[in-house]
């Protein structure tokens, strides 16, 4: 069993709600449990145009699944939640990013892992830290100098 840490994002038709419904979709992934999530924070967009403020939060899921198979699964979940990807960090239903996967480092054409801009995103970092607070990436980095050196973007806990 690998220990997971997804980031949740959602900004388009209830938001909340696409986040709730998300996490309760993980739940039911083979060979995967969810552990955990980290409360709802509303924060800033990262994007182009006018968009609504995002709902973000992190869950710790369990899984025996290997890393593209978890991510084919959370995709057909953004997709079920009419997820459409045609706008680079456009508005979106949904938005599932595999944040961590156990001490893997991977980097492959469809998955980087660790997430290479968690580092620059207290929306991910700080419900990461409310979980994790001693969290260490594979790089030895800590979580807690990870978010003292992230700007700090307007982020409210819900």
């Amino acid at each position: 069993m690998q220990r997971v840490y997804i980031g949740l994002g959602s900004n388009l038709a209830e938001p909340e709600k696409q986040l709730r419904s998300a996490l309760e979709a993980m739940d039911t992934i083979p060979a995967t449990r969810l552990l955990r999530s980290s409360s709802f924070y509303r924060s800033a967009p990262v994007g182009p145009g006018e968009q609504p403020d995002y709902i973000n939060a992190v869950a710790e899921l369990e899984t025996e699944l290997a890393p593209l198979a978890l991510l084919d699964r959370l995709q057909a979940i953004e997709a079920a939640h009419g997820r459409e990807r045609s706008i680079r960090w456009g508005a979106r239903t949904l938005d599932l990013d595999i944040l961590l996967f156990g001490r893997e480092q991977i980097d492959v054409p469809r998955l980087q892992v660790p997430h290479p801009r968690m580092a620059e995103r207290n929306f991910v970092l700080l419900p990461l830290a409310e979980l994790e607070p001693e969290l260490q990436l594979p790089s030895g980095e800590s979580i807690q100098a990870l978010l003292q050196l992230c700007p700090q973007n307007r982020l409210d806990k819900i």
